[in-house]
């Protein structure tokens, strides 16, 4: 349960910042923008060091599913554009990805 609260924290966190970014740089919102998504960026990289895996690789790689899923949700829910069967399946399959890193039996 913590992995997911912070792999979904974390995912939260990078594509605020990275949309921050975006919303200066290709929407023309008003530069002071940059501060609170260089914040957010900033904060991503913490909550992403609280997950518990072996190797930072590991955490990362399982991080990548997550970070489409939620991608796709912020896709819906900020921008207002409704993923598709195509955009589910690829997020469904990424997550898949993910649990099968995270959950693996390792001996």
């Amino acid at each position: 349960m913590r992995t997911a609260l912070f792999f979904a924290m974390a995912a939260l966190l990078e594509i605020a910042g990275c949309f921050a970014f975006w919303a200066v740089l290709r929407n023309g919102a008003a530069a002071l923008w940059l501060v609170p998504g260089a914040v957010s960026l900033l904060a991503f990289g913490a909550a992403l060091t609280q997950v518990e895996a072996a190797a930072a690789g590991r955490a990362f790689a399982a991080y990548g599913g997550v970070y489409v899923a939620a991608s796709l949700v912020w896709l819906w829910a900020v921008e207002d554009f409704r993923p598709d069967r195509w955009d589910l399946a690829g997020g469904a399959v990424c997550l898949a990805g993910a649990a099968l890193i995270v959950f693996a039996p390792r001996g």
